[in-house]
């Protein structure tokens, strides 16, 4: 990866491209172990977790993380679930607009953190309905190992 963020029109074309036609329980699940499994391959210490209108539908905790990294998911999250992108392209957003998320939005760091690795479950047709998130390498590591997951899950 990188290590320079993708920009705003790149970012917005991944979450163009990675629509589901529908996300079921099971899809969680097969998206949730792909991610488990990826990280193993890679010796990642990732915290992954998977939501749908609210309800945590997977979440694993692999070596060599820590409660805090829950605490990361939820708020990379919140960032999702509130402005509907990445929290890549959230926070890409603000500095291409000259400044941070924090000074543009102020909203409270201990609730929002606009870092990658959580990406918006977009049903095509719908809308975002849900976030996949890791949590334990820089964020843009985070970020492209949440893509890399989606793009081989839409894939077969």
């Amino acid at each position: 990866m990188a290590d320079t963020a993708p920009s705003l029109a790149e970012l917005a074309a991944e979450e163009e491209e990675l629509q589901f036609a529908g996300f079921s329980n099971d899809d969680a699940w097969e998206l949730g172990c792909a991610l488990v499994a990826a990280a193993r391959r890679d010796d990642a210490p990732v915290a992954v977790g998977i939501t749908r209108h609210g309800q945590r539908l997977f979440h694993a905790a692999l070596p060599g993380t820590a409660p805090d990294n829950d605490s990361w998911m939820a708020r990379k999250t919140r960032v999702v679930d509130r402005f509907g992108h990445s929290s890549l392209y959230v926070r890409q957003a603000s500095i291409e607009r000259g400044t941070t998320f924090e000074a543009e939005f102020g909203l409270d760091p201990a609730r929002y953190a606009a870092h990658g690795g959580a990406f918006p479950v977009r049903v095509t047709s719908v809308g975002p309905v849900g976030t996949v998130v890791v949590s334990g390498l820089p964020q843009l590591a985070d970020h492209a190992m949440v893509v890399a997951a989606i793009r081989a899950h839409l894939a077969r």
